[in-house]
């Protein structure tokens, strides 16, 4: 028992020790700035304070927060409903196609992000393609906006985080045994049902990595919304870059980047509970009992 904990401390340790020096000792320290004051200078004031966090009562924060989350959560939901039935194709189609397919699927990477996003400006602009193209139809009025809204914003996120999504579902999916949905149809079930009750419940933590690589960058996003959302579209991210580059106040920006954290983290770790508390064995669970 010593001699198999000893192993996976060894080849945990090194993973956990960069994830330490470089994730966990940065947070560490903004959120230790946090609690500093601003120097009038663009630097951080002596002392300690919650006058930072106190600030982030802020009328304007609330709505940044909600449209922070409930667009981040829409992009993740709809990344997972376009990538699970093309992950599922791409697993179940002929071996000589896969790579192919997944070569399709990776080539929009190739290219520069800022220049993806611009071409997504280009394409949404009043005097774009799009926009002549759906007023020629009689779709589009003179007055339709397709860009600075949080429509272009989840547009483009949905574009940008895709693959993110596609890829760990397509790895899951891989691996997945189908003979198990033949074997549920042949018990009676539907397609459609041996797909949710069987099909789903295999690929359960390709779908998990999936949203989190998804909803993470979509949470911390600030080019596109400044891009395609405007001013009355912000995101968090916005607001950090705004007071690190513009106000140069690096408490105010620690302290959204640690309240983006922790938004960030709290689902993590209750996952990660999660998964160890289901894992552990009968004995070390914690015992239940009837009222």
């Amino acid at each position: 028992m010593k001699r198999g904990r000893r192993a996976e401390f060894w080849i945990t340790g090194p993973s956990f020790g960069w994830l330490l020096l470089w994730f966990g000792l940065p947070t560490l320290a903004v959120f230790l700035v946090s609690f500093r004051p601003a120097d009038p200078f663009g630097g951080i004031g002596a002392g300690w304070t919650w006058a930072t966090w106190r600030s982030l009562s802020n009328p304007n924060y609330p709505a940044i927060i909600w449209r922070t989350v409930w667009l981040s959560v829409a992009a993740t939901a709809l990344c997972l409903l376009l990538a699970l039935p093309a992950g599922y194709y791409v697993a179940r189609a002929p071996r000589r196609w896969r790579n192919r397919l997944m070569l399709l699927i990776v080539i929009p990477f190739w290219t520069n992000f800022l220049i993806r996003i611009f071409a997504w400006k280009v394409l949404l602009h009043p005097e774009g393609l799009l926009k002549q193209a759906g007023m020629a139809l009689g779709l589009f009025t003179p007055e339709t906006q397709l860009m600075y809204h949080a429509g272009a914003i989840l547009l483009v996120l949905v574009y940008t985080y895709l693959p993110f999504a596609l890829l760990p579902i397509y790895a899951a999916a891989e691996r997945f045994d189908y003979a198990l949905l033949e074997a549920a149809c042949d018990l009676g079930s539907s397609r459609l049902g041996a797909f949710y009750r069987v099909f789903l419940p295999g690929i359960r933590r390709g779908l998990t990595t999936a949203a989190l690589m998804v909803f993470i960058p979509a949470l911390g996003s600030y080019v596109i919304p400044d891009l395609m959302g405007g001013a009355s579209s912000e995101m968090i991210g916005n607001k950090i870059a705004q007071r690190t580059f513009v106000d140069r106040n690096l408490p105010h920006a620690s302290a959204l980047s640690a309240l983006l954290s922790l938004t960030v983290l709290i689902p993590m770790i209750l996952i990660l509970y999660h998964r160890v508390r289901g894992s552990a064995p009968p004995a070390l669970r914690p015992t239940e009992t009837a009222p």
